[in-house]
């Protein structure tokens, strides 16, 4: 009896354990995260952030190559639907990518490059209810996301970072943007659009350090259907991180200052 016992309790040992394997092999969904939360109870993303992915090298797959590293595409799907007339820019553009990309030329890189770029950026969340503010470190370019439930200005106007409008569906911020000249490029593979350009913004807190953020491209004169890039931000965790300058002169400083 005492052995049939024993037998029993070393198979329901087995049993729970493999069950524990089983569920950490599949992915078993972990307990609810906290996340911080702004006084209005939405998530809160300040804070300052950074990608670790090369996108703003090619956002598509890539070799490395002299100056630039390996990197997997963030294009969901993987290809970026050109019309024919415009993938024949696009490869002019990559031929004399050394020139003509227009972070060569010290421009503000537009949206949403700047936020894959490699340099670091702060939103600020808590400046107010009808506004988020971003800065960046590339160039002091800044941004401001207005939540008033306010639409993007009539006619169009060409700005380097577009007019943004935000919202809130769920823990999620929505941001519009629009309003976009057609001098900046998606990366330095020579990735384009025209100033039809519309893209919409996805930031989503997935845990307290880091923000799943997608962005669908749309533009009728370039693409023959919308896409989307999906990368994950970073939050900065050092001690005393802070933005810092980043000049960016586009014409031969010490000339002129010496």
């Amino acid at each position: 009896m005492i052995k049939r016992i024993a037998i029993a309790i070393v198979i329901l040992i087995l049993t729970a354990a493999a069950g524990l394997s089983l569920a950490v092999a599949g992915g078993a969904p972990p307990a609810a995260v906290q996340l911080p939360r702004a006084r209005d109870g939405k998530p809160n993303l300040s804070g300052i952030w950074q990608v670790l992915s090369p996108a703003d090298f090619d956002l598509q797959d890539h070799s490395a190559q002299a100056g630039v590293p390996a990197g997997q595409s963030v294009v969901v799907g993987g290809d970026i639907p050109y019309q024919p007339s415009a993938l024949k820019q696009k490869k002019e553009n990559y031929a004399n990518r050394q020139t003509l990309d227009p972070e060569s030329k010290c421009y503000l890189l537009g949206v949403p490059r700047i936020t894959y770029s490699g340099h670091p950026f702060q939103i600020f969340q808590g400046s107010g209810p009808d506004k988020i503010t971003i800065l960046y470190e590339y160039a002091h370019a800044s941004r401001f996301i207005y939540m008033n439930g306010t639409n993007h200005p009539e006619g169009h106007i060409d700005w380097w970072m577009g007019d943004a409008r935000g919202h809130w569906q769920g823990d999620t911020l929505v941001v519009d943007d629009t309003d976009f000249n057609d001098r900046t490029w998606f990366d330095r593979a020579g990735d384009f659009h025209s100033d039809q350009l519309h893209v919409v913004e996805h930031y989503t807190l997935t845990d307290p350090d880091h923000i799943d953020y997608s962005a669908t491209i749309e533009d009728p004169k370039v693409f023959t259907k919308p896409w989307t890039i999906d990368l994950v931000l970073y939050r900065r965790l050092e001690k005393d991180v802070q933005i810092l300058d980043y000049e960016c002169p586009s014409f031969d400083i010490e000339k002129y200052y010496p």
